[in-house]
């Protein structure tokens, strides 16, 4: 069980957010913490991976465990990675850059937020990681169009398009501060085109795009840039589908933390209904409620080719920056290590859908 008194090392994920809710200020803790409205969507999908029960198979060769992938054709070491995550600089000086690093060491792939406290350029030169750039669609082109063709040239390897936010989600706890556009350095222009000098969730909608539509929004990304195109917040088989249609290069399965729809279901719920729908047509990933790696390996059995952690990243850099941020990825990496080894799974390719069932399966049976 994890030590909620932190006398020593923090040994589990949920030991770092301990530490968080303790030491960092209230509103930085309630703004990462925080989901929409009653927040039941964050509850289930931590929920929904606690209801899957793991099958291990024995007597197999896992003295050596080999953990690496590759995602859009860039090999990764682990397969699992940094989920996009605004205002690090809240829950740590260094922000994005002690967390960009941490991602860097542990050879697996960055995806930087457009509402990071650092600039994508600064992100991009301060490690040679991989990394990915997330962006809302912004209601001004040229604008946007800038920002795509800033994180070309600076070297991220896609474009990561959040599909889920026309509008911010109604949350009732939050940062409670005033903060200016100035600290948002990839999208701050955006406000300035509209004359607004602080970021709220009703400035954030003037320049969010709520009437894009796939016949618009992908064709056109994909002409302005030659970066693969990945779509985040993907829930339902039909958008998954057109996703393909439309040429997107990967599809991330997300409900945005529980911060967007609340009542939306956990991903791992609708992971395997997903990865049934496009086969290998797109690249399918996940994140959400992901707090251990045994919940890796699930996601992984269901279909997931990576899995993208967000808050757990938060509170290793309030712990402790870039080596706080590491020592969750290691955890992870630990952790699924074992889990691997003792499913009977040297290699990934090796982890099986049948070795994850659904509790009721065994209920059912009593």
């Amino acid at each position: 069980m994890p030590n909620h008194e932190l006398n020593h090392e923090p040994v589990c994920i949920s030991d770092f957010e301990t530490f968080a809710r303790r030491h960092l200020p209230k509103g930085a803790f309630s703004y990462y913490a925080s989901a929409a409205n009653d927040m039941q969507t964050l509850g289930e999908s931590t929920a929904a991976f606690k209801r899957l029960r793991l099958l291990p198979r024995v007597l197999r060769n896992v003295s050596s465990i080999d953990m690496s992938t590759s995602i859009l054709g860039e090999k990764i070491e682990v397969p699992f990675c940094v989920a996009p995550t605004a205002m690090h600089k809240l829950a740590h000086p260094e922000g994005e850059l002690a967390t960009a690093r941490a991602s860097s060491r542990m050879g697996t792939c960055m995806a930087l937020s457009c509402w990071s406290t650092t600039s994508l350029e600064d992100v991009a030169s301060s490690c040679n990681g991989l990394k990915w750039f997330v962006l809302d669609p912004i209601t001004n082109r040229d604008i946007m169009a800038n920002i795509i063709k800033r994180a070309e040239a600076t070297g991220y390897k896609a474009i990561v398009l959040t599909v889920d936010i026309p509008v911010v989600g109604k949350r009732y706890d939050g940062f409670g501060g005033v903060i200016g556009a100035s600290h948002f350095p990839n999208v701050k222009e955006a406000f300035e085109r509209e004359n607004v000098a602080n970021v709220t969730p009703d400035t954030a909608n003037r320049i969010h795009n709520s009437f894009v539509t796939w016949d618009v929004l992908i064709p056109w990304v994909k002409s302005v840039t030659s970066l693969p195109v990945v779509l985040k917040g993907i829930l339902v088989v039909d958008d998954a589908n057109l996703a393909v249609t439309y040429g997107a290069d990967g599809i991330i399965v997300s409900n945005h933390g529980g911060r967007q729809l609340d009542g939306a279901p956990a991903t791992i719920e609708v992971l395997p209904e997903i990865v049934s729908a496009v086969g290998n047509d797109i690249e399918v990933y996940m994140d959400g409620g992901v707090r251990s790696g045994s919940d890796i390996f699930k996601a992984l059995a269901l279909g997931a080719r990576a899995v993208f952690v967000g808050r757990p990243i938060v509170w290793g850099l309030a712990y402790q920056g870039e080596e706080g941020a590491f020592k969750v990825l290691n955890i992870f990496k630990e952790e699924l290590k074992i889990t691997m080894a003792l499913c009977g799974c040297p290699r990934l390719k090796d982890i099986l859908n049948e070795m994850v069932v659904h509790e009721s399966l065994y209920r059912s049976k009593l």
